[in-house]
């Protein structure tokens, strides 16, 4: 992400990020949340955990409250570093995590969930993921093991993580009294395939879809000379944003998704925020579209 110096993007005096309803739960989340992969930084561990506690705290004075996890992200370190960062701020914040598949048996589950637990210091998860699909346990033992840690309080909400449409429908099927909540999955300008069938089938059955690497991991983010660069700035010149706002505004258009990127200094943090809060025109989302086809 480029530095950015325009002191209007980078005041945080009047950001407020807006929520909306997280699928059929009812639950307001800020449709700009917190990714937390890598975060931890592979340099200097003292000083990358501080950064990284600092910018999750300002994520959270600016309203980006939905907080996204994992027992994978660093072994264990970033569940550590978010519960330093939500300390004392606890009931403020959407905190999810994931189970990892090959820990995703019934008894593997519930221990992973209480592992994730402790180290973030909290009684409870808002969400938990399994975090993608695979071979190592059948569904239906996760899913069982889900609706028990739902059943005991641990886990508000049930989700899956890197589903296509069939193996949602599996997951779904697997449960017995409760329903799935959300999808998490790839969505970024250099991969919109989410739109064609996931979307509609979630926004059908009112499924949040929570979109990660929103800037493509950086390395397929449009350069400032490309065609599709110089329209994303264009169009940011225009709502006075910056073009990874701009990205940011286009993949919550739709009422059913959120999106979670992540940042390490605090310019990008107060730059995340403002992604949300206004609406690109029609044209806007035409010409975006034309750019980055499906």
């Amino acid at each position: 992400m480029e530095k950015c110096t325009d002191k209007a993007i980078m005041s945080s005096s009047t950001i407020t990020v807006p929520k909306r309803k997280f699928g059929w739960t009812g639950v307001e989340v800020p449709v700009v949340g917190q990714g937390t992969w890598m975060i931890e930084g592979n340099t200097a561990p003292v000083a990358s955990r501080r950064h990284a506690v600092e910018a999750l705290r300002l994520g959270l004075d600016l309203g980006l409250t939905h907080i996204d996890t994992a027992e994978m992200y660093g072994n264990g370190r970033v569940e550590e570093i978010v519960a330093e960062a939500v300390a004392g701020r606890r009931e403020q914040v959407f905190l999810v995590s994931k189970v990892l598949p090959s820990n995703a048996s019934y008894e593997g589950t519930i221990a992973a969930c209480r592992r994730s637990l402790k180290r973030l210091r909290t009684e409870w998860l808002d969400l938990y993921l399994l975090h993608w699909p695979s071979g190592y346990y059948p569904i239906k033992e996760t899913m069982r093991a889900m609706e028990k840690l739902a059943d005991d309080g641990l886990i508000r909400f049930i989700g899956v993580s890197n589903f296509d449409v069939a193996q949602l429908e599996e997951a779904q099927q697997a449960l017995s009294k409760y329903r799935i909540a959300c999808n998490q999955v790839p969505y970024n300008l250099s991969d919109r395939q989410v739109e064609l069938d996931l979307l509609p089938y979630c926004a059908d059955r009112h499924i949040a879809v929570v979109g990660y690497s929103p800037f493509g991991h950086g390395y397929y983010f449009p350069s400032p000379g490309s065609r599709q660069g110089q329209l994303l700035a264009d169009i940011g010149r225009r709502h006075g944003r910056t073009p990874r706002q701009v990205v940011l505004n286009y993949l919550i258009r739709h009422p059913e998704t959120f999106t979670i990127p992540k940042a390490r200094r605090p310019e990008h943090v107060i730059e995340n925020s403002r992604g949300a809060g206004w609406s690109l025109t029609e044209k806007d989302i035409a010409a975006i579209d034309r750019a980055f086809p499906l």
